[in-house]
């Protein structure tokens, strides 16, 4: 492994010292200079439950000296119903620190089914408003839908990975807004892909690398394990000439790879080693790039299928999210059938260990984690770690369609928020038994929760030059 690619080379090694504009100059600012995390944006929906309600963006407390910590202080509703708000972004991030004038205000809200795009300003942070809406035509004449990952790029504009084309089949593609919150245009050129999901870029090493879920026609109405038989799910990562937008290499993981979904890379910009959580298979896969020049994956961590008298296969862990520590020394990843949050060491990235694990709900977790408060029904799934590394945070809504079918009291009574304190040094995480945020208690009816985003960045979306 060259210099280059050692993980250990610490992020505040990297000399881009040019700071104007939003975010933290390197990883390791970012974890010495932030500040606690007070409130979260969370997603909030309706979709497939017998509420009859829009959307909404939720502002939770969480910073433990309010009087409001762990409620919902504010919402922010969408002006439509049956978006399916499902995973959103800023406009701007670390990777445009040297952008003078630019700031991470804005955050770009897509709808899952409706392909709308829904701009939130957040300049007061906790009462957003919605300031922009893009309607769905806007989105189809570039022939795609089904909205997916929204990560800032340099310069400030936008990327957002799309799932399909304009009637929910195949190819999917990406769509690139300008820093006004329009559409530019197709980032890609149709047909270098087939299935999209989600992708992370490292532009120091000129790359990008996409993952695959399915045709938002075949997801949509829930999982039939006949589309698995079918061939109709992915199981490939394609890596991509950031520069030029084409697709170098595609490497397919196999059985054992089967629905490859959220992709990170470490944090450090002089790293090209990152991991993708497989969530069918559940496994873990760690891949890098060789000395050659050429990409390879190869299966780190394996989640083992367990019996369950409910159900007439053994049930998989199903990873369903999972990201890395801004210090890139921990992987924190979801089994969401399973009901537990696994946190491995990563310092060496091709063995990763076990440090420690959480159960709470799920098919093998403890329906009420926390004595007196109410039962979780979901596993956990949308994880978010706070920015030293100390507060690790996840919702239990997967899908509308796959709560329904896996956890049908999710849509009934509504996700739930939960936390564990996490001591890096150490490597263990402790339920926060004091911390529980009820979506099954917003005014309207019991809300599914999903992706979990701080104003100052997150482990999830950020990005260095």
């Amino acid at each position: 492994m060259s210099d280059a690619d050692n993980p250990a080379t610490d992020a505040h090694e990297h000399h881009h010292h040019h700071h104007e504009g939003p975010g933290y100059v390197t990883p390791q600012a970012a974890i010495e200079e932030s500040e606690p995390e007070e409130v979260a944006y969370v997603i909030g929906l309706y979709v497939g439950t017998d509420v009859d309600a829009p959307d909404f963006l939720g502002v939770v407390d969480v910073d433990p000296d309010s009087s409001t910590y762990g409620e919902v202080i504010d919402r922010v509703e969408m002006p439509n119903r049956g978006d399916e708000l499902h995973h959103f972004g800023w406009n701007a991030c670390s990777s445009s620190c040297h952008v003078e004038g630019l700031e991470r205000q804005h955050l770009i809200v897509p709808g899952q089914r409706s392909s709308r795009l829904h701009v939130v300003d957040t300049k007061d942070r906790r009462n957003p408003e919605l300031v922009k809406v893009i309607e769905p035509e806007e989105v189809f004449e570039h022939d795609l839908s089904a909205p997916h990952t929204v990560h800032c790029i340099p310069d400030g504009k936008i990327l957002i990975s799309m799932l399909g084309d304009r009637d929910g089949e195949l190819p999917g593609g990406f769509l690139e807004l300008n820093d006004d919150f329009e559409v530019e245009g197709r980032w890609d050129a149709p047909g270098e892909i087939e299935m999209n999901y989600d992708y992370w870029y490292q532009p120091r090493h000129n790359v990008m690398i996409s993952t695959e879920w399915a045709a938002p026609k075949t997801y949509y109405p829930g999982f039939d394990l006949e589309d698995v038989e079918a061939g109709k799910y992915g199981r490939k990562l394609h890596v991509w000439d950031w520069e030029n937008r084409t697709v170098e290499q595609t490497i397919d993981l196999g059985e054992e790879g089967m629905i490859p979904l959220e992709v990170r890379f470490l944090h450090s910009p002089v790293s090209t080693h990152g991991f993708v959580g497989a969530a069918l298979s559940s496994n873990v896969f760690h891949f890098h790039r060789e000395d050659g020049g050429e990409w390879r994956a190869d299966k780190v961590i394996d989640v083992e299928p367990r019996e369950h008298d409910g159900w007439d296969m053994p049930v998989p862990g199903l990873v369903t999210d999972l990201l890395v520590s801004m210090d890139d020394r921990y992987l924190f990843f979801s089994n969401w059938l399973h009901g537990d949050v696994r946190m491995y060491d990563v310092s060496d990235p091709a063995n990763p260990r076990l440090a420690d694990r959480i159960w709470a709900g799920g098919h093998f977790g403890p329906r009420h984690p926390i004595e007196g408060e109410r039962a979780v029904h979901g596993g956990p799934q949308m994880l978010q770690l706070s920015l030293d590394g100390e507060r690790l945070y996840w919702t239990t809504s997967l899908y509308s369609t796959w709560d329904e079918q896996f956890y049908p009291e999710e849509g009934e009574e509504g996700s739930v928020m939960l936390k564990a304190d996490v001591n890096p040094r150490k490597g263990t995480m402790e339920l926060d038994r004091d911390f529980l945020v009820d979506f099954g208690d917003m005014p309207a009816g019991p809300a599914r929760a999903h992706e979990i985003r701080w104003p100052d960045g997150d482990c999830t979306s950020d990005v260095w030059l």
